[in-house]
């Protein structure tokens, strides 16, 4: 049995954190350990009113890391963000998941996370590297030891038709993830620029698919360069055997699914 320690804010957690020790937020991952006997000795949570807050700042958005599905879903200045958060779990879950959790999020999990990296979020944490916003790739990259607690998610609003996500699963429509995509191709002149492509079950965590966005970097969104995109889906990607689908699958229908995205984007 774990110990909860309930505290004020959220750098107060960050401080009590330790070895033995996880911090309990919307607790949809962390619940199912703790029901097990598998969770650490003592829970950290806080009651911190400013994770829960949504502040949008021009043509961007702060997202606090305790925002649920729920609350996304209901805002209307994160409408761009409305069919990711539709599509992860059912209402229970969406009630409890948050923004931060997801981040976290083991595989096949993690579809929202997805999203924002394909949205290049920035994330500010409280803990050792509190006080400045590091670029979503790296917190990602580092998930496994992180430095400190997600405070918040900061989201620049894609201009329309730009941003698309897909989520391929075996039980329709919430089941878990076979793979999901994310891709954010904002145009100038009629050409993409500066394109962002993420996927999620597609390796241990959200990862980018760099192969996808030279395909797509200063290229029209036509038919051409849909099929380039799709034929290079998956290089430079090692996707995992799991109990949803084998490795050997998962890269057969990777650029299937990438096609029907990027044509759902506008693509001709």
């Amino acid at each position: 049995m774990s110990d909860v320690q309930t505290v004020a804010t959220l750098a107060d957690a960050a401080r009590q954190m330790g070895a033995d020790s996880a911090y309990l937020g919307g607790g949809t991952v962390l619940m199912r350990d703790v029901n097990a006997g598998t969770a650490p000795s003592r829970l950290v949570r806080t009651t911190d009113p400013a994770l829960g807050e949504i502040r949008a700042l021009g043509d961007r958005v702060v997202i606090g890391a305790g925002v649920t599905m729920a609350q996304i879903l209901a805002h209307r200045d994160l409408d761009f963000l409305h069919p990711v958060a539709r599509l992860i779990g059912g209402p229970q879950v969406r009630n409890m998941g948050t923004v931060g959790g997801n981040l976290f999020a083991p595989h096949p999990y993690g579809d929202f996370a997805v999203a924002l990296l394909a949205l290049g979020a920035q994330v500010t944490m409280a803990g050792a590297s509190s006080g400045s916003a590091r670029p979503i790739d790296d917190v990602l990259r580092d998930r496994e030891r992180p430095s400190g607690l997600v405070a918040s998610v900061e989201v620049q609003r894609p201009s329309a038709g730009s941003f698309g996500f897909r989520k391929v699963s075996r039980v329709k429509p919430k089941g878990v993830s076979v793979m999901s995509i994310a891709v954010l191709a904002p145009q100038s002149g009629g050409r993409i620029q500066g394109a962002r492509v993420a996927w999620g079950a597609m390796a241990s965590g959200p990862v980018r698919g760099q192969a996808v966005e030279r395909a797509l970097d200063g290229q029209s969104l036509d038919s051409t360069t849909i099929e380039r995109a799709a034929q290079v889906a998956t290089d430079g990607l090692s996707p995992p055997t799991d109990p949803l689908a084998t490795s050997w699958y998962r890269q057969e229908v990777a650029g299937v699914h990438l096609r029907r995205l990027l044509q759902s984007m506008g693509g001709r």
